[in-house]
């Protein structure tokens, strides 16, 4: 049979970045592909050669047995590819039914109502009249899904699509999958979700250093199997020891609420909420219950009236009416949600974008830059993290989405605070690096720092976490001690169903 898709020898260089190197793959209609691999691998790189968005240096790509020359995405969905993007696509300025409207046909009533019945079927529900930029992360993801689902391509690329979604979502959109599986469309499924490949998907790739190092069965390896075949050592076992002695208050939430003025945002109610040196407290809930908000309170990135401004307590003083640089002065640390745009400025090299945040550790002196100082810092993020890239002068926006992560994490954790907000700390990170974050988490807190993680991983939460509430609808839960409480418990919170 004719695969849909098939490469033979694609070979892609960046500088002196081989990004992939003489690759061959198939790709038949009515399967699924994972396509695997640890940050820096050349996954997302090879799915943009697919898709059109870069140009192959050497090989050849076949569509349906005939040579095809993709130059841009428009070539790639008139053959019948769509591609959802690790990093969103999306105009923040328009309404989602307005982005949808730039490449789908229709009317935007017609639109709508499609968008309205695929969110509802699919579970990835949104209003078609929010405007992007008010939209979380996860809740952007399923922009993306749906605008790909509406074209209804023979080719799927999913680039993380599970990333930010919440459990009941993924479930649904397995299903989905599946079904469009059964009527022929051949889905190319990239995650660092070990059992979710395994689960899904028919077919595995595994690509290491540009290059594909191995082709399975992944149902017939096992989730660490696959883990030491993709990063090419064994897995280290996570470790969370019971936390010695809490240490004193660190920051307090009390009687927060919060009106948003935003009519597709999230008030915030009756927050409380308080986390001690040597713990970490954990976020839980589905994207778009007001995590962006309170983060944004928590940062400083959103500031109270001068007469709330003790519902902030961060050291024991009132900081409600304070912006993001006077409570990173008072040894606050804040990882966003969004890598690109408010965790890196995409343009500027890396040793800029430690500048941004860690020019008190000496990266400025009487106001002036110093540039070694500030490449040194750098390098040495890059060096302990893992961060695949040239180096300190590497623009933020040529990172993987993961290694981008690893460096914004890294710049964070080396500036040593008391208090870290981390906001889906491990998303779009493969397995080895997720592992290596959490247990520097885990190390930072038994050296004292009060972490406050916000995840969509129950998982996640419950490998690291100490504490943690649940977010629904604007309202947070009690504090459930993790080792005292169920995966199940959690989930019952987070759809609003617990007494």
């Amino acid at each position: 049979m004719t695969p849909l898709l098939q490469l033979k020898g694609i070979s892609k260089r960046y500088g002196g970045v081989q990004a992939n190197s003489g690759i061959d793959l198939r790709v038949d209609a009515g399967s699924i592909h994972a396509i695997l691999g640890e940050n820096g691998a050349g996954k997302s790189t090879l799915m943009k050669l697919i898709y059109g968005v870069e140009v192959p240096d050497d090989g050849q790509i076949i569509w349906k047995g005939q040579p095809a020359h993709l130059s841009n995405p428009s070539d790639a969905r008139r053959l019948g590819i769509g591609m959802v993007f690790q990093h969103f696509s999306l105009f923040e300025t328009l309404t989602v039914v307005q982005n949808m409207a730039l490449i789908v046909p229709g009317s935007k009533a017609a639109l709508s109502a499609r968008i309205r019945d695929l969110g509802a079927r699919f579970g990835l529900t949104i209003d078609p009249r929010a405007v992007v930029h008010s939209l979380s992360v996860g809740e952007r993801q399923r922009v993306e899904i749906l605008r790909c689902l509406l074209l209804n391509p023979e080719l799927l690329i999913l680039d993380e699509p599970t990333s930010v979604l919440p459990p009941p979502s993924v479930a649904l959109l397995f299903d989905t999958l599946r079904a469009l599986k059964a009527k022929g469309m051949a889905i190319l499924f990239i995650s660092h979700k070990l059992e979710e490949i395994r689960d899904l998907c028919d077919t595995a790739t595994i690509l290491r250093q540009g290059k594909v190092t191995a082709r399975l069965a992944p149902r017939e390896r096992s989730a660490r199997e696959l883990a030491t075949l993709m990063i090419g050592r064994p897995m280290p076992p996570a470790v969370h020891p019971t936390p010695q002695g809490l240490g004193e208050q660190r920051l307090e939430l009390a009687r927060l609420d919060y009106l948003n003025d935003d009519p597709f945002g999230v008030s915030l109610s009756d927050i409380g909420l308080s986390v001690r040196g040597g713990e970490i407290l954990g976020i839980a809930g589905v994207s778009g219950n007001g995590q962006q908000e309170l983060a944004a309170l928590i940062s400083g990135e959103l500031t109270l009236p001068g007469s709330h401004r003790d519902c902030v307590r961060l050291m024991g003083l009132p900081v409600g009416d304070l912006g993001a640089a006077e409570r990173r002065l008072r040894s606050f640390a804040f990882v966003p949600e969004d890598r690109l745009g408010r965790g890196a400025v995409p343009d500027m090299s890396l040793s800029d974008n430690a500048l941004l945040t860690a020019h008190s550790r000496g990266l400025v002196r009487n106001g002036f830059i110093r540039r070694q100082t500030e490449r040194s810092f750098t390098a040495d993020c890059i060096a302990r993290f893992d961060v695949r890239t040239p180096g300190p002068h590497a623009e933020a926006g040529s990172l993987s989405g993961g290694n981008l992560q690893k460096f914004i994490m890294g710049r964070e954790m080396m500036l040593d605070p008391a208090v870290l907000l981390v906001a889906q700390p491990t998303w779009g990170v493969d397995i080895g690096a997720a592992t290596e974050i959490r247990q520097r988490l885990v190390a930072m807190r038994n050296k004292g720092a009060a972490i406050i993680v916000i995840s969509e991983e129950i998982e996640e939460l419950f490998e690291i976490c100490d504490r943690l509430h649940v977010l629904h609808k604007g309202r947070l839960s009690p504090s459930l001690d993790v080792a005292r409480t169920t995966v199940d418990e959690v989930g019952t919170w987070m759809i609003g169903a617990a007494a």
